[in-house]
């Protein structure tokens, strides 16, 4: 904390205690005119806004763009799904997509082919589709 000490021009004023986080500001305000006088409006006006405006881009870029970046990639993948992709979905189970029908937003998973399960599931409970690596590795790890 440091005491600025009143102008001249101002004698009955007491000394006003401001913290050090904010002395930069109030040293560029201080030089915005001659002593005694009122910075002008838009400094203090810039001054007083620049908090929040800092705190809302951080929030933007921290929090609203890489959650519409994470729904755009999942529209991607269901939109570039096809028969025959193995998948899992949000529940984790794995399968082969059967038949994608958009229109009535299902999506007919195979889940065991000597048994000829099938499991008709929404289009937006695909988590991921498994790539060849993935797949190699979960055949690999069923033997």
């Amino acid at each position: 904390m440091h005491f600025i000490s009143p102008s001249a021009a101002m004698p009955l004023s007491p000394p006003v205690l401001v913290p050090a986080s904010q002395m930069a500001c109030v040293a560029v305000v201080a030089q915005a005119g001659p002593a005694g006088q009122q910075p002008p409006e838009f400094v203090r006006t810039l001054v007083n806004t620049l908090p929040i405006a800092l705190v809302l881009l951080a929030a933007y870029l921290l929090l609203f763009r890489p959650e519409k970046e994470k729904q755009r990639r999942q529209q991607e993948l269901l939109a570039g799904l096809k028969k025959n992709d193995r998948v899992v979905t949000t529940s984790g189970i794995y399968g082969s997509v059967a038949s994608v029908d958009r229109d009535g937003d299902r999506v007919t998973l195979k889940i065991d082919d000597a048994a000829n399960v099938k499991l008709t599931v929404t289009l937006g409970s695909i988590a991921r589709v498994l790539g060849d690596a993935d797949s190699s590795r979960t055949t690999r790890d069923a033997s």
